[in-house]
């Protein structure tokens, strides 16, 4: 078994924005205040339901690269943030990974941090 399996606290939480520009103003936003290491920006395409009604709209997908016990404050900072009444904020483990990378994550998310 791999050394750093459940091991770490590490994780990707994802984030859907309405557009790009508001994706980088939570991505600044959570770099900034050390609550994640990176953010990744990806235009994706949505389909799903709200209020009833099939939807299908273009978003922005954030890849949240951070430790996992960041993340009550990083969900508070991303709603303070978000145009989204629901804003998806899902939390996904990274399970093993590359321990300089890990590492990395580490040094840039500062857990004690009290900057919002």
């Amino acid at each position: 078994m791999d050394k750093n399996c459940g091991l770490v606290g590490y994780g990707v939480v994802l984030v859907t924005a309405s557009s790009q520009q508001e994706g980088e103003a939570i991505a600044k936003a959570l770099i900034e205040a050390q609550m994640a290491a990176c953010v990744t920006l990806m235009p994706v395409h949505s389909i799903y339901t709200w209020q009833g009604k099939v939807m299908s709209e273009q978003e922005w997908q954030l890849a949240i690269k951070t430790d996992l016990a960041q993340f009550p404050r990083l969900e508070k900072k991303i709603r303070e943030l978000h145009s989204y009444e629901v804003p998806e904020i899902i939390a996904l483990p990274i399970v093993t990974g590359s321990e300089p990378y890990l590492q990395w994550i580490s040094n840039n998310v500062n857990a004690s941090s009290s900057v919002e």
